[in-house]
This record gives structure tokens, C-alpha cells and sequence, in this order.
């Protein structure tokens, strides 16, 4: 049964599934500033992202299962309050290895909220609905990579870097609240979900096994890894490369959010009109062909600030067209098992933004400029795009698309 208050839900589930571009986003304008504060180079600060990544991919293989057998809310409960101490341990890291450890403590205990909210969704809604609320959730957790970095600078310029950390401690804690007082239970525990090492990692390779959900696990993934290059890439060179200030850099960050937003509610309306598959496959498209103007901009330095912006602003749209359908065709089949389907997909999607940021941070000083951001995108966009023409030619994307459509 649905919940009477579907938008309060939708809140709830947007919030908990924003805590990873709410702790990514905030933090982002600090990122030079600490070089100078912990007296560490650019490639060891990118490691504090890099360790996010991680541990926000290894957690969700934990949560995933835990959420099947124990229900959704008591994951919630030990991963909120992990992620509150954890947050206000960070403001008192004496140094950037103290920071890294404890930004991957973070990450474990911020990353249930999306899947466990992805896994609701699964619980409550049927196909149909299904991609139109998470196309909605997207609009909800949109507002956190515009809002979070304009907050982060005004927080960085008045407060120090360490009120960033401050600040989230406190979301984590009234999430928690919410958590406990307003949200639903929406899957009993069920103790015919065994926890054993075994047959827990049998469930994921089973998930791995079907070629539907890893072609679009991998298509989102993929797509998400060149978001990340841009996220762990993009405070240098907006902030050293062009001069852009601190508290100036969030507006800039914020319209390329805004961008994911619109074109998530685009998605939602194309819902009736176009079958998933084919509006994800458009939009990797236009994804592969701003991620080679990208780099394009990057090596002949041509037009500046704005060569590197709009064809940015393109590929961080297409996110919000891709992530959806993508998400929503790999969890279709899987009802009693959304937890860890769920968990599946967050953590393709966080190894491969981990792997892209440290290759961002490797190449930092072998080339110049925005080369080694803009590089990492268009591999990105061409990897995803070799993939969708790949298995839409042998029938595997079409015919997810045609099974959906005779659903309807």
C-alpha cells in the first residue's frame, strides 16, 4: 500500500539519496584551500574523493543485503549515525591521510540512503511508476549539487573548511529523525534472506550474470564515472586554471546541476511518448559527442571558460536523461530482491566514478590544464557509447525497451 503522503515520502527518499552529492558537492570548493591548509599536493586531496568513491561502492554491497533481511529503516539507523560522527570527525583531521580514512568512514555510512531509497521505490511502485519517481527523486536530490557548493564556499569563506563538515554532521542527524518518525517500512524483515558470505556474493554474480541488468548497470556507470571526472576535476581548473573565486565557483557548479534537474523532469514527461531504452540510448549519444567537443576545447584552448562550460553543461544533463532509464531497466525484473539489485548498481556506479577520479588525479601532472578532466570525460562518453551500439545491434537494449513498452 502506498504511503498517504507521497510527496513527504518522495522528500524523505530524495534526501537520503543525496547525501552522496551533498557530501561530494559541499566539499568540492575546499579542495584547493586544503592543499594549502594540510600542506598536501592536488593528487593527495583528490585521494579524499577518491576514498569517498570507494567506500560509497564497497558500503552499498553491504547495505543491499541488510536491507532484504532486516527491513529498510534499521540499515538507516546505524548508516545515519556513522555518517554524523564520522562528518564531525573530519573537521578535526589533523592531516590529509587522517582525511582520506575518515571521508571513507563517511562514505559507509552515507551510502545506504540511496539504496535502500531505490529499494523503497522497488517495494512501492510498479514499472511504470517507477521510472517517473526516479526521475523525480532526481529533481529532489538535484537541488543538493546546486545548493551544496554555493553553501560550502559561503561556509569555506566565513566559517573555514572544517564548518562544511559541521553542517553535514547536522543533516545526518535530522535525516535520522525523519528516518525514524516518518518513514514507512515498506519490506518486513525476511529471514529466508540468508546473510552468508556464500550466498550473498551468489545473489551478486547472479545479477551479474543477467547481460539486461549489466548492460544497463554499466551504461548508467559509465555515464556516472565522467560526472565524477568533471566533479573531481573541475574545482582546479574552474578555480585555478580560470580564476574563478571560491564562492563564485558554486554558481557555476550549480548551473550544470540545474541542467541534471531539467532534464530529469524532461525524462519523467518523455515517459508515455518514447520507451526507455531509446531515450537512453539518444542521450549517450549527445553525452559521447560533448565529451569529444570537451576535449576538443581542452587541446586547442579554444573559446576559453565558456569551451569548457557548455559542452559540461551538455554531458552533466545527459546524466539526468541516462541514469533513470538506465537504473530503471536493470531493476525492473527484480522485486524480492530490490536490496540488492539496488546495491549492485551503486556500486558499479561508485568503483567506475573511483576509477575515473583517480585516473584525473594521475594525470594531473603528466598534462596541462583541463586536458586530463576533459580526456577522462570523452573516454567516457565513448566507452558508453561503444556499449550501447554494441548490444542495441544484438537486440539486448531493444528488446528491454519492447518487453517494457507490452508491459504498459
Amino acid at each position: 500500500m502506498l504511503p498517504k503522503n507521497r510527496l513527504e515520502l518522495l522528500i524523505i527518499l530524495g534526501t537520503l539519496t543525496a547525501f552522496g552529492p551533498l557530501s561530494i558537492d559541499m566539499y568540492l570548493p575546499a579542495l584547493p584551500t586544503l592543499e594549502v591548509v594540510l600542506s598536501a599536493q592536488t593528487a593527495q586531496v583528490q585521494l579524499t574523493l577518491t576514498a569517498f568513491f570507494l567506500g560509497f561502492a564497497f558500503g552499498q554491497g553491504l547495505y543491499g543485503p541488510l536491507a532484504d533481511r532486516f527491513g529498510r529503516k534499521m540499515p538507516l539507523y546505524f548508516s545515519l549515525t556513522l555518517y554524523a560522527a564520522a562528518s564531525l570527525a573530519c573537521a578535526f583531521a589533523p592531516s590529509v591521510e587522517a582525511l582520506v580514512a575518515l571521508r571513507f568512514l563517511q562514505a559507509i555510512g552515507g551510502c545506504a540512503g540511496g539504496v535502500i531509497s531505490r529499494a523503497i521505490a522497488r517495494d512501492l511502485f510498479n514499472t511504470q511508476q517507477m521510472r517517473r519517481v526516479l526521475s523525480m527523486l532526481m529533481l529532489v536530490t538535484g537541488i543538493a549539487p546546486v545548493l551544496a557548493p554555493l553553501l560550502g564556499g559561503q561556509l569555506l569563506v566565513r566559517f573555514g573548511w572544517q564548518s562544511i563538515f559541521w553542517v553535514q554532521a547536522a543533516i545526518g542527524i535530522i535525516c535520522l529523525a525523519a528516518v525514524h518518525f516518518r518513514l514507512p517500512e515498506t519490506h518486513p524483515p525476511d529471514a529466508t534472506q540468508v546473510l552468508r558470505l556464500g550466498q550473498v556474493f551468489g545473489r551478486y554474480r547472479a545479477l551479474l550474470s543477467n547481460r539486461i541488468f549489466l548492460i544497463n548497470a554499466l551504461m548508467g556507470g559509465i555515464s556516472m564515472a565522467g560526472m565524477f571526472a568533471y566533479i573531481a576535476g573541475s574545482p582546479f581548473v574552474f578555480i585555478n586554471l580560470f580564476g574563478v573565486p571560491a564562492d563564485q565557483f558554486g554558481l557555476l557548479f550549480g548551473l550544470n546541476a540545474l541542467g541534471l534537474v531539467l532534464a530529469s523532469q524532461s525524462n519523467a514527461h518523455l515517459f508515455h511518448a518514447t520507451a526507455p531504452d531509446r531515450v537512453l540510448f539518444r542521450a549517450i549519444v549527445v553525452q559521447c559527442m560533448a565529451g569529444l567537443l570537451l576535449l576538443a576545447a581542452a587541446v586547442t584552448g579554444a573559446a576559453g571558460l565558456p569551451g569548457i562550460a557548455v559542452p559540461l553543461f551538455v554531458y552533466v544533463s545527459c546524466v539526468g536523461l541516462v541514469m533513470p532509464n538506465a537504473t530503471t531497466l536493470a531493476m525492473e525484473p527484480y522485486a524480492k530482491d530490490a536490496g540488492a539489485a539496488s546495491a549492485m548498481l551503486g556500486m558499479l556506479q561508485f568503483l567506475l566514478a573511483a576509477l575515473a577520479t583517480m585516473v584525473v588525479g594521475a594525470l594531473e601532472p603528466l598534462a596541462e590544464g583541463a586536458l586530463p578532466m576533459a580526456g577522462v570525460i570523452a573516454f567516457t562518453g565513448l566507452a558508453a557509447l561503444t556499449l550501447a551500439l554494441f548490444y542495441n545491434r544484438h537486440g539486448a537494449v531493444s528488446s528491454v525497451g519492447e518487453g517494457h513498452s507490452s508491459r504498459r
